[in-house]
């Protein structure tokens, strides 16, 4: 009886190590990443996903350590796995980024960016409030759940447990997202750019034919509703778009331009 107890004793210090290692790479990924990773998701419940995905994750991880110990080694493992979900996270978190980006390229082409512009826990016009709780919600739809084990999974072949993140990746694919972040969120903003130079183009040649018309009055009631129309039409496509990029990256992560 003893002597099972001891075994079982040292099974269950052998696993808790191994998932601890698991856990510091995954831990560090989930607080970032979209949706579960929100300002307003509780931190319980920001833990609780953290070790749920450690759970699923741990029995795909190639053969973790099973003692830790107080050695220069050990502190190393435990920088390199805290860095790299670090790292994976915040690619991942550059897709929020690019929502926001987009939401507030909106708000400013059409003249809402003051609209509840402090309402949330981010400083977001509400163009950029709706672009991304929608977005979140579709992705969470689609299974992001899902798609965000099998990335955590397949982070242990980008950078294999226990190693640092090279420098060439670290800088060339840091530098190779945050360039596509910014690209995908005024591409996403390009109908509501485009809309507003039509409006500001019209609204001169409008004021360069009638002076004494009071073209301010008449057009801000229009781009305003206009502003509300087009995003109507176009947050749909806008927001497929983005779920299509999110999942094409958890697919295959830095894969160029």
């Amino acid at each position: 009886m003893i002597e099972d107890l001891a075994e079982l004793t040292t099974l269950s210090q052998t696993l808790l190590s191994q998932a601890f290692i698991v856990f510091l790479r995954i831990g560090a990924m989930a607080s970032l990443l979209p949706a579960f990773g929100e300002h307003s998701v509780p931190m319980r419940v920001k833990l609780g996903l953290a070790l749920a995905f450690t759970a699923i994750v741990l029995p795909a991880v190639p053969s973790p350590p099973s003692v830790l110990t107080a050695t220069p080694g050990t502190l190393g493992l435990v920088f390199a796995e805290a860095l790299t979900g670090l790292f994976l996270g915040l690619m991942l978190r550059l897709f929020v980024l690019a929502l926001q980006i987009a939401g507030s390229i909106a708000a400013q082409s059409t003249s809402l960016s003051q609209l509840f512009g402090g309402a949330g826990t981010d400083p977001l016009p509400a163009m950029g409030h709706v672009l991304v709780i929608g977005g979140l919600a579709l992705a969470t739809i689609m299974g992001l759940h899902v798609q965000f084990a099998r990335f955590m999974i397949y982070s242990y072949e980008l950078v294999p447990l226990g190693q640092v993140i090279p420098a060439d990746m670290l800088t060339q694919a840091g530098i190779a997202e945050i360039s596509r972040a910014f690209a995908l969120g005024f591409t996403l903003a390009a109908p509501f750019v485009i809309a507003s130079l039509i409006y500001n183009v019209t609204l001169g040649v409008i004021n360069k034919a009638m002076p004494q018309l009071m073209v301010a009055f008449v057009g801000a009631p229009a781009i305003t509703a206009g502003g509300l129309i087009l995003l109507t039409l176009a947050a749909p496509v806008m927001l497929s778009l983005w779920v299509e990029a999110l999942g094409l990256f958890l697919i295959d992560p830095f894969r160029g331009p």
